[in-house]
């Protein structure tokens, strides 16, 4: 009897989601209709919105190049990518009218031009247009203490948007790495699309920390300890990447700063027909007045690190190994030897971190040989470089490190990270000869820049001259070529003016 009812109960159970699913069909049928008549209407009126005279848009004829960079005043290697590129458009597309869209409402376009040039030294040679935008807030990792990726991608989706409603652009390039941006400057912008991509959002790397259950800055401990938050986590990488691989794969060209960067936006991305590694632009040409010759004796020695204060540069891995290199290095020298930290600060989370790190330094009893030195001119960060002996850097795969090259060029001896970039691009022997050093754990650091400062000035100064010669491949001018000939095929589709 009891299988009987439940017979009954299975058949009038399937029976209702029969009679449901005709309904359901049709809702959903309606909903798609509206939504892609929704999405048509606004794809036409961006198209007149971009065929129109504007504020951006001097003639109908006229080509708009949009880069989209929401932190473009904020003084990082990224920045000067953008600067450069620019630079080097405005060379050859001297017509064209060149936009950037930024979230920095605190300054004006002509000061963030001005602090370009004073940390950087680049000066452009025709005019640039910034949209100023209102919501970058949605893009910034403290509004997500859970599910940040996902929470700053969908932030994007909706500053882009905004970017995109304020000025609609025939050519848009994302160089900041915000993919999820470029299906909407693509479909509903009808802009050909491009992106220089310096760090995957996700990586398979961040797949086998959570896979392996290890703690890192992106890991907490708490989730490490527990196999089901593990897993979950795990699933939600795989989804996340899914869903980034399919946005990424939206670009028409895909520019890339490494080797490690290159393999794993081929694995996620699937772009081999359009991608091509393009190196981030050094300033390599600057450091070569800086003379090479011994300025300290071991003891006296300074040890500079070049660096946002980000989590993931693990500034407090650099201050724990000098702390370590003091104690190796006993009671007769330790006050002459100097760690000094200089980067950029972007917002009141860095600034909270360069505190947090000012901490660390008095627990270790080492604030008298540590010094801080933020958003400083360019003029003074080469005085900097110039009077140190070694050059240091501890960011776990680094996507390429234009500190690691800065430093390279400027004479000191370079002690990096053993993995990403500088293991696979920088810090690589030129003509057979050592360029520098590769460290991972404290022990590591500390032993290898104890190593060092032992050795005899002519071996160092034969280190540093094999690192300057190697850094050359680096330079502004190798930028302009390979970053030029890589977005070209941007350029082929319009007989707009930009030339």
């Amino acid at each position: 009897m009891a299988v009987v009812e439940q017979n009954l109960f299975l058949s009038k159970f399937l029976r209702l989601l029969y009679s449901l699913l005709f309904p359901g069909l049709i809702i959903c049928g309606l909903f798609c209709f509206c939504l892609i008549t929704v999405l048509l209407k606004i794809r036409i009126t961006l198209r007149r919105k971009k065929q129109s005279v504007s504020a951006y848009r001097n003639k109908e004829s006229q080509m708009v190049i949009a880069f989209f960079h929401p932190y473009c005043n904020a003084g990082g290697g990224g920045e000067r990518v953008l600067w450069c590129a620019l630079r080097a458009l405005q060379k050859k597309y001297h017509e064209a009218t060149y936009v950037v869209y930024t979230g920095d409402e605190d300054v004006t376009g002509e000061q963030i031009l001005e602090d370009a040039f004073r940390r950087f030294n680049i000066k452009l040679v025709h005019p640039v247009k910034f949209v100023f935008l209102r919501k970058r807030y949605l893009v910034e990792a403290s509004l997500y203490p859970h599910f940040t990726l996902l929470g700053q991608s969908l932030g994007s989706i909706f500053l882009g948007c905004e970017a995109l409603w304020k000025c609609v652009p025939d050519v848009y390039i994302d160089s900041m790495g915000y993919a999820f941006t470029l299906p909407l400057f693509k479909y509903l912008g009808a802009c050909k699309v491009g992106c220089y991509v310096h760090y995957p959002t996700i990586s398979t790397d961040m797949l086998s920390v959570v896979r392996n259950q290890n703690a890192a800055f992106n890991n907490a401990a708490f989730i490490t300890r527990n196999l089901v938050l593990s897993r979950v986590k795990l699933l939600y990488y795989y989804l996340f990447a899914l869903f980034y691989g399919w946005v990424g794969s939206c670009s028409d060209v895909v520019m890339v700063n490494s080797s490690w960067t290159l393999n794993h936006i081929l694995s996620l991305w699937k772009v081999q027909s359009c991608c091509s590694i393009v190196y981030p632009p050094c300033d390599v040409k600057t450091f070569l007045d800086i003379p090479l010759h011994e300025k300290q004796t071991a003891s006296e020695a300074v040890v500079v690190s070049v660096g946002q204060f980000r989590p993931e540069k693990n500034h407090p891995l650099q201050i724990r190994a000098f702390a370590k290199l003091l104690e190796k290095m006993g009671t007769e020298h330790p006050p002459s030897l100097k760690l000094i930290l200089i980067g950029g600060c972007r917002n009141r989370d860095d600034e909270h971190r360069v505190n947090q790190l000012q901490k660390l330094c008095e627990e270790l009893g080492v604030q008298e040989q540590v010094e801080f030195q933020i958003n400083i001119p360019f003029e003074e960060f080469k005085d900097y470089l110039s009077g140190a002996t070694i050059g240091l850097h501890t960011m776990w795969n680094e996507h390429f490190g234009i500190g690691v090259v800065e430093c390279m060029a400027a004479g000191t001896v370079i002690l990096a990270h053993n993995s990403g970039g500088p293991k696979l691009d920088i810090v690589v022997p030129y003509e057979g000869n050592i360029t520098g050093f590769l460290a991972e754990s404290e022990e590591d650091y500390a032993d290898t820049m104890a190593h060092i400062l032992c050795m005899s000035p002519e071996k160092r100064l034969q280190i540093r001259k094999n690192a300057r010669q190697s850094v050359s491949r680096f330079s502004d001018q190798e930028f302009e070529v390979t970053f030029l000939s890589s977005v070209e095929k941007l350029f082929m589709f319009s007989n707009k003016t930009y030339d």
